[in-house]
């Protein structure tokens, strides 16, 4: 059995979010609750809905629709909701809570900004005002390629609030990725800045939007925030700056568009391994019920409290973080530049001047810092911590470790999620009440009906296979933007009726579960499969490594043969580290 990571106090489970929903079912173990929100998923999927105090402004009927098929399900039939009044609205207009922080943006620069709930209702109106001034409407798309700074949220919101699509696009690339996704979902506006900062230098962005603008010709106009405050080119007639955007509506109210739950909230782009980057399409219901839910009763985040995952708006982790946060009347904190820059201490810094609850990071960067030593986050107050998240990739055993040391004294969980753009979160997470295992994902989300299937759709226990999902949930990509099609064929092919994620996962002698890596990144050494996270795992455990990737090469003799590239700092390769490597 591998050892326990974390074991949740009584004290810790009686305040725990999820707590609340068990009782209010009658339900004892968090156990009882993942096998009744599968066994029914529409009463799971109602009772979070009425437990989160989500706001639809016309009532649903049935929650759930399968009558077009599996793949094609739909939730909320009937219902009337904008995204925007459950996580902005209705905290503005409270008393309580419209004076309470909602979005904290920091820079590597060290400047800090905030917003209050009524600060950002504002901001958005404003913003929401120009976008139907330009002659933006429900069901045009528009793209935000900006910094991760507060103005990336405010058009978010602005988009949904009048029943445009949002288009996050992250803020590092090149300016063919960026016209790909302009031309697939054909923008009329583009939100954009002058640059942004990382590690002390200026990163110009506006040449890389006007380059991907010129490529699309759907794009009609661009806001450009002043943000480095270097100039930059404007086109006449299409681009104008975003004071002068917002400026002329200034105490500006604007009425949430009447969308349904069914009505599209974004298209969030994943790279696909050939051809163009999928679409993924979320909408205004089921989006918000999944992230609310699981930033509730997974991360465990409270009103009045600060969420911080560390992540670019592009990702799908940032409109997560922004939704997540907001639904449940938190804080979002936002940082622009490197986590470790000007030194490792930056990210731990963060946490203390925040008073963060939730951090949430990748194992990666918890590899790296790890390899900066113990001092840096020794220097910073971290009892605010109650909560540490991580997605991406899986975890090996010291990083994973090192992390609940180091931030948490061991006193608080690493809630260790699995999802996916398509997903709209996760299919796989531990709850804070209950035991967790070193580097687990514990086991299913709730109303995630998932199991681990071989290559004959058997399930399996006790051995790697595939990670599917047999019922439909909220946050699933309502199909790849523009291509159902692919949509089939990625996702439903495999085993008919049942989602294959791609995902090889394996499920313990206790029920937890653990990913090794993508099923379609195996290596077939003399017809044995080996994930390369296995690998990489081992080799990362070494005191001397600090990353690791493992490949796959032709071998005339085994089929392939495993190749092994770490980095160590320190290690020159006289010193019989390779060798050292070679017999873990």
């Amino acid at each position: 059995m591998t050892e326990l990571a974390w074991e949740p106090t009584q004290e810790y489970a009686e305040r725990a979010n999820v707590t609340r929903l068990m009782r209010a079912h009658g339900i004892e173990t968090i156990d009882e609750l993942r096998r009744r929100s599968v066994e029914d998923v529409q009463w799971y999927w109602d009772a979070a809905v009425k437990d989160l105090g989500i706001e639809f402004h016309a009532p649903y009927g049935r929650v759930l629709d399968v009558s077009r098929g599996i793949p094609w399900a739909t939730w909320f039939e009937g219902g009337r909701i904008n995204l925007v009044t459950s996580c902005v609205e209705r905290w503005a207009e409270r008393a309580e809570t419209r004076d309470q922080v909602a979005l904290i943006g920091e820079s590597e620069t060290g400047t800090v900004r905030s917003l209050t709930f009524a600060e950002l209702r504002a901001a958005v109106d404003q913003a929401a005002a120009g976008l139907r001034d330009a002659g933006v409407g429900k069901g045009d798309a528009v793209a935000v390629f900006m910094p991760m700074i507060p103005e990336a949220v405010i058009a978010a919101y602005a988009t949904a609030k009048i029943g445009a699509i949002y288009l996050p696009i992250f803020s590092g690339f090149a300016p063919s990725a960026v016209a790909a996704r302009l031309q697939d979902a054909q923008v009329k506006l583009v939100f954009t800045a002058d640059g942004t900062w990382r590690r002390g230098k200026q990163a110009l962005m506006k040449d890389c939007a006007d380059e991907a603008a010129a490529a699309s010709p759907s794009v009609e106009r661009m806001v450009v925030l002043s943000n480095l405050g270097v100039d930059v080119p404007m086109t006449p007639g299409r681009d104008v700056g975003w004071s002068e955007f917002v400026a002329p509506h200034e105490g500006a109210r604007v009425e949430a568009e009447d969308t349904a739950a069914e009505d599209v909230f974004m298209i969030a782009y994943t790279s696909g391994t050939t051809g163009r980057p999928k679409g993924a399409v979320h909408v205004h219901g089921g989006f918000l019920v999944k992230i609310a839910s699981e930033c509730a009763y997974q991360t465990d985040i409270h009103t009045g409290e600060v969420f911080y995952w560390f992540t670019d708006m592009g990702w799908i982790m940032g409109p997560l973080s922004m939704v997540g946060a907001h639904a449940s009347g938190a804080a979002m904190v936002m940082y622009e530049g490197a986590p470790d820059f000007p030194d490792p201490s930056r990210i731990w810094a963060s946490v203390e001047r925040h008073r963060v609850a939730m951090l949430g990071v990748s194992p990666t960067l918890i590899r790296a810092l790890r390899s900066q030593g113990d001092e840096w986050p020794a220097q910073h107050d971290l009892s605010s911590l109650r909560i540490l998240g991580s997605t991406g990739e899986p975890w090996n055993p010291e990083p994973y470790r090192w992390l609940q040391r180091v931030a948490g004294g061991g006193r608080i969980p690493i809630i260790n999620l699995s999802g996916g753009t398509e997903v709209g979160a996760c299919f796989l997470s531990p709850f804070p009440v209950e035991p967790i295992k070193v580097c687990s994902l514990g086991g299913a989300s709730l109303g995630m009906d998932v199991d681990v299937f071989d290559a004959d759709g058997r399930p399996v226990r006790g051995e790697v296979g595939e990670l599917v999902c047999k019922q439909p949930w909220p946050g699933m990509t309502r199909g790849i933007w523009g291509d159902p099609e692919r949509y089939i064929e990625t996702y439903w092919s495999t085993y008919e009726g049942v989602w294959r994620h791609g995902d090889w996962a394996k499920i313990d002698e206790d029920g937890q579960w653990f990913l090794l890596g993508r099923s379609d990144d195996t290596i077939n050494v003399a017809g044995k499969r080996l994930g390369p996270a296995e690998v990489e795992s081992v080799l990362v455990g070494h005191p001397l490594v600090t990353e690791s990737a493992v490949v796959g090469v032709p071998d005339a003799t085994k089929g392939e043969a495993v190749w092994c590239f770490v980095v160590a700092p320190g290690a020159d390769g006289e010193d019989g580290l390779p060798d050292e490597l070679a017999d873990l």
